[in-house]
Formats: C-alpha cells, structure tokens, sequence
C-alpha cells in the first residue's frame, strides 16, 4: 500500500489533470453543475453494482469516476469564487471532529494536524471525554449534535433526502428515529406489527379499492423494512441480491428456450418451472 505522502502526490496529479481538461477540452469546458447531475447518478450506481458484486477492480474503478465528479462540482465552484476543494475537505474534517468528541478533544476543531484523544491541550483545559461503548450510542450522539450545528438539521427527519430511492429512505426514516429513542423496545414486537400490515392489505385488495391497496402495501413495506433494521439485515441489499438471483434464473430459462428453438411465450409454466428448478440447483 501506499503511503500518505503518495497518496497525497497521488490526489495532486489527478487535480493537475482535472485542471488542464477544464483548460482544454471542449467537452470538460462546457460542463456545469446541471449537466454532470445526471452522470453522477449514474456514477453513483454503477459503484453501488461494483460494491454489492464485491468486484475489487470495478469498485477501485468506479471510486475514481465518483471522486471525479466530487472534485469537478467544486472546480466549477472554485472558478465562481464560491469555494474550492481545500474548502471541501476541510469543511468535512471539522464536521467528522465535532462529531466525534469521544475520539477528539474540541481544541481540535481547527488544529492543522488534529489529535485524538487522550490529547491534553496546551493550555492545560480540562478534556472532558464523552463515553461511548456501543455504534447506537455513538449514532444517538451524531443525531443530537447535528441538531446542535448552526447549519445542521433543522429537525431530525430534515437530514434524510427527498430524492433517495423509497426503499433506502424508509430505512434512514427508520433508523433516524430510532437514534432518538423512537423505536421498538424488543424487535420481536415488530412482527405483530407486519402481520398487522399485511391483513389490512388483504383485506382491501379483496375489495379491490387500488387507492386503499396502495396505501395499505406501502404500510406493509414499510414495517418489513423496520423488521429487517431491527434485526440488522439491510433491506437494499437483501432485495437486490434477490433481483440478481431472479435475473440469472430467468436467463437460464431463455437460454434453453433459445437452445431448444422454442420462444419462452410458447412454454408451459411447468416446463419454465423446471427450468428454474434446474438453475437453483446449478447454485449450489
């Protein structure tokens, strides 16, 4: 591995190059805020695919187009004197110190090399260590002192982005309630709490009312996914490594139906059951 001093070496030549594109290439020098959005997204899930095949050389690859994106917003930022990625940086570093007062004394905000604790400051203050013992206490204080920051979160749910998928929204919903002390006090409880859920939903699909129905299987979802929180599963993950199962099963089939000259639309369900009994087993 690297060490800081190429790391940094590292960052500086890619910076270089960032700024001689935006010099010099018609492509980077028309390119705003606006335009790169959707390219991010995009950037965003092709890593979020890297990640969850655990694909080491994409994820490395992808890292980069990510990290890509982050430094030109702030190239475009820099050229209209609004700030720049030394700003950047530094703006997260004295937001993760803040955030973490049982790793960092608060005369460290602002140091140049910041040191964790057990540091004494010079000026013989008396540190004050906040104690934590477990990841939920240590959440439950990054809650309470964003709530605190002068440009923090306004309210608890604030800090949950309108544009995050359903799915992952519901879970950070979830969860950031739950560092405020707005949870079950035993999971086991949760699962009254679904099939509760899922009778109101059968019971108004058998009345065939689709807006009620609507409603009534966004409930459902929705404590599925606080039954998966409670028991540590990531509800994302599990569903789209179900899609990909799914995906693969399901290309099996075509292919021996491609194979065998027969169209899928010409097949017996019992004969694509097969198929995919067949996939499952090749799983193994």
């Amino acid at each position: 591995m690297h060490t800081k001093e190429e790391k940094m070496q590292a960052f500086g030549r890619f910076l270089d190059v960032l700024d001689a594109l935006r010099a010099n290439c018609p492509w980077d020098k028309k390119q705003t805020n606006e335009s790169l959005r959707p390219n991010t997204i995009e950037e965003t899930y092709e890593l979020c695919d890297a990640l969850i095949k655990n694909d080491i050389h994409d994820i490395c690859k992808e890292l980069g187009d990510v990290l890509l994106h982050i430094c030109f917003y702030a190239k475009i930022a820099e050229e209209k004197e609004q700030f720049d990625m030394a700003d950047v940086c530094d703006a997260l570093t004295r937001k993760m110190i803040t955030r973490h007062p049982h790793v960092y004394h608060p005369s460290q905000i602002e140091a140049e090399n910041p040191k964790p604790l057990p540091y004494v400051p010079e000026d013989g203050a008396d540190v004050k260590v906040t104690k934590v013992n477990t990841v939920g206490q240590v959440l439950e204080n990054w809650e309470q002192i964003k709530l605190k920051e002068k440009d923090g979160n306004e309210s608890v749910l604030s800090g949950v982005p309108d544009a995050l998928p359903s799915l992952i929204k519901a879970y950070r919903i979830q969860d950031k309630a739950r560092n405020v002390g707005f949870d079950w006090e035993d999971r086991q409880d949760v699962w009254k709490k679904v099939h509760e859920e899922l009778a109101e939903l059968e019971v108004e699909l058998n009345k065939e009312d689709k807006e009620k129905s609507t409603e009534e299987l966004g409930d459902f979802l929705f404590s599925v996914i606080n039954a998966a929180r409670l028991y540590k599963l990531n509800p994302d993950n599990a569903l789209e490594k179900t899609n990909r199962k799914f995906i693969n099963r399901f290309n099996y089939i075509e292919a021996h139906s491609i194979k065998i000259g027969k169209p899928l639309k010409d097949m017996t369900l019992a004969e694509m059951d097969a198929l995919w009994n067949e996939a499952k087993k090749l799983e193994i």
